[in-house]
């Protein structure tokens, strides 16, 4: 089927390359490439590497109701993965049957910006993603379908991502032709949601502040933010005068003054308020990753 993609983040990138194997992609809309930067623009280096003719960039909301004024496009259905901008109710129209959201969770579980580590944050065990038709309520829209997942433990934001991103497409190439056939209808989300719990959740984006470690908070919690924050904004402590990243840690069934170290032979773990997080894994600043041994090595803790 013929279809307009909006995308513009990782996600979209990869999803992209997915759906232009089983999609006719009339065009693609995603951000420009920001002033003064030279990193990666994921969606703009995979149209390159697709050989997309018709690519449209737009900074904002109004940019993209100005685009949809001016050009017309042939396709009934659009399709919107990791946008990071609203589409007002204009080009939603434009559209016969609508634009497909694929959204990264089972609404109405953890609508907004990043349903993805909330997943991980909050210790569910069971996740996935929906194919919901957009309106102009934030992830509010009817559903067409829903896929679930069950996390593995110990599972982190960019692994959880890879395999939601083979999901949707999944989900994508069985329901669209469906739904494009008239075969199945979208219905609002809290009749059909699949969610163990019908109250709507929120995510939010994440800052730099969500990075430092409260030793307050339990060792569990503790763990899961290592591993929810993996990538980005990373989990950061003091150990001694050393500041580190911490990448990968386990919780000990230990209690004392949260806090404050545990050091053990050529074991570290620092207490929380319940339990403790022993780290396997850290980026001591200025240095490469080194497991717990290699560090305690050449620091010296009291």
């Amino acid at each position: 089927m013929k279809t307009v993609f909006f995308g513009s983040g990782p996600v979209a990138a990869k999803s992209l390359e997915l759906l232009s194997k089983h999609c006719d992609i009339e065009a693609v809309i995603t951000k420009p490439r920001p002033a003064h930067h030279k990193g990666s623009v994921p969606v703009l280096e995979t149209c390159i590497s697709l050989g997309f003719e018709h690519v449209f960039t737009v900074s904002n909301k109004a940019e993209l109701s100005a685009l949809f004024n001016e050009h017309k496009f042939e396709s009934r259905l659009g399709i919107v993965i990791d946008f990071g901008i609203i589409i007002a109710q204009d080009v939603i129209d434009s559209f016969e049957l609508g634009i497909v959201n694929s959204h990264f969770s089972l609404l109405p579980e953890w609508r907004g910006a990043d349903p993805i580590t909330f997943s991980i944050l909050s210790g569910q065990t069971r996740t996935g993603i929906s194919l919901m038709l957009i309106n102009d309520k934030m992830d509010e829209g009817d559903l067409l379908a829903q896929a679930d997942y069950d996390l593995p433990a110990g599972i982190t934001t960019p692994e959880l991502t890879d395999d939601l991103i083979d999901l949707s497409d999944q989900a994508l190439q069985t329901i669209l032709p469906l739904y494009e056939r008239d075969e199945t209808k979208p219905a609002p989300q809290l009749d059909v949601s699949i969610a163990d719990s019908k109250t709507p959740t929120y995510s939010r984006k994440l800052s730099k502040d969500d990075s430092v470690l409260d030793f307050t908070k339990t060792a569990a919690e503790l763990e899961r933010e290592v591993r929810a924050f993996i990538e980005w904004p990373r989990s950061r402590a003091k150990i001694g005068t050393a500041d580190v990243v911490i990448t990968k840690a386990h919780v000990a069934d230990l209690n004392g003054t949260p806090g404050t170290l545990l050091i053990d032979g050529k074991q570290l773990g620092i207490r929380a308020a319940e339990g403790t997080l022993m780290i396997d894994r850290l980026i001591p600043a200025g240095k490469k990753e080194m497991d717990a041994a290699s560090f305690l090595a050449g620091h010296k803790l009291g």
